[in-house]
């Protein structure tokens, strides 16, 4: 059926992720008057973008969003792909959102009266306009994976189901954030000879004196930490997230053990001619790096417990189990039998269809908690859009409490009793 799109509205919604119906409820709430345009399907990208054996990082005891938290049996779990789908599905039909799925916005332009919006069902003009589309839109593949082979198959991350996907031989995985970690041990674990490049990705250990690290963290109020206390200011947002996972009921991901079982890690990949890929002499250094950032985590968690007067078991620190004799310069793919390489190298913003100057000279959009200087127009849904926190079902509920908050005032609804 097509949608039928009213001629204005006091907000649209663009987006229908966990942001953008988290915005929703708030305003169904109050009252105002808004649709959410979803160019696909609700909170899609959680089946379109994610591998078969996906685990949330975070611990379900904090997958709060407004009105709805974890309604599961297991608050210390990591709820998988297919659980957060579901627990999604439960949180649109607590509140029936005015959702327009298969409506695709394709231009935003200033109006009048606000904004026009020009989607594939027509145009519509609102008031106000929340992009609750996220940051990650465009898979990034570095420009040497045009110098591979073509024989050799490369995905990106954001298209990685399976090892069995891929075809037989070794696979190549090149990046070590949150992504490319689990997906060179989703491989490893299947059996596949895995190659890894690292990138200077920082590690945290999953638990430690007896609590889940995230836990201890979302206690010490490191998640309230706005983008502009943080000594790295709005860089912060560009910041890589420290691997770990929640499979199997989630543990550590050391790369270091990795190697010990038969992975290949090399430094930074460098360059790739002929079938050849060469690397940079980093592989040491990013391994130091990433262990450095996890001990560090735990020196704040002692510091805390001291603090505190926390009655907490005492553990051992992390001991390397594996030093690189030599640095790895270079791969030869057929020598190696490397039939795939999977880029865990990220994504760009894509915001072309925005027409509207609210955007920096590297693509990001420029806001104050998802407030742009253009009245009326908000982001929803970013990494570090106000704290580390708003990356996460929780921290994106208190950034859509704080913009809803917003959006009503501006529109002269009530405040709510």
């Amino acid at each position: 059926m097509t949608a039928v799109l009213p001629e204005r509205v006091e907000v649209a919604i663009v987006g229908a992720g966990q942001a953008g119906l988290a915005a929703s409820w708030h305003l169904v709430q109050r009252g105002v008057d808004h649709v959410v345009l979803e160019r696909a399907t609700a909170f899609h990208d959680w089946q379109d973008r994610r591998w078969d054996a996906f685990t949330l990082v975070t611990p379900n005891f904090q997958c709060r969003l407004p009105g709805f938290a974890y309604d599961g049996d297991d608050t210390q779990g990591f709820m998988t792909r297919a659980e957060v789908g579901a627990w999604l599905g439960r949180y649109r039909a607590s509140f029936d959102p005015p959702l327009l799925e298969g409506v695709e916005v394709v231009g935003l332009t200033r109006a009048e009266d606000g904004f026009l919006l020009r989607t594939s069902a027509g145009e519509l003009r609102a008031a106000q306009v929340v992009i609750a589309t996220g940051g990650y839109h465009r898979p990034v593949v570095p420009p040497l994976g045009l110098r591979l082979p073509d024989g050799v198959v490369q995905v990106h991350s954001a298209d990685y189901r399976n090892a069995g996907s891929l075809p037989e031989g070794a696979v190549l995985v090149v990046g070590s954030g949150q992504s490319g970690a689990q997906i060179a041990e989703d491989l490893h674990l299947a059996g596949r000879r895995v190659h890894l490049a690292l990138g200077r990705a920082p590690r945290s250990a999953r638990r430690y004196r007896g609590r889940d690290c995230i836990a201890w963290l979302e206690e010490m109020g490191v998640y309230d930490v706005t983008v502009q206390q943080h000594a790295s200011g709005l860089a912060k947002r560009e910041s890589t997230n420290h691997y770990m996972t929640g499979r199997a009921g989630g543990h550590d991901i050391d790369l270091r053990a990795f190697a010990l079982e038969g992975m290949r890690l090399y430094g930074r990949l460098t360059d790739a001619s002929d079938g050849v890929l060469r690397f940079a002499p980093t592989l040491a250094q990013y391994l130091d790096h990433a262990d450095s950032v996890m001990e560090s985590i735990k020196n704040d968690i002692d510091a805390h417990i001291a603090r505190a007067g926390i009655q907490a078991p005492v553990e051992a620190r992390y001991s390397p189990v594996w030093v690189p004799e030599e640095e790895p310069a270079a791969l030869d793919l057929a020598a190696e039998g490397v039939t795939s390489v999977v880029w865990a190298t990220g994504f760009r913003p894509d915001y072309r269809w925005v027409e509207v100057g609210v955007f920096d000279g590297t693509g990001h959009p420029t806001h104050r908690a998802g407030e742009t200087d253009v009245p009326g127009l908000f982001f929803l849904g970013l990494p570090w859009l106000s704290t580390w926190g708003s990356g996460r079902f929780a921290g994106v509920a208190r950034d859509a409490a704080h913009v809803a908050e917003r959006l009503a005032a501006r529109a002269g609804a009530p405040v709510p009793a």
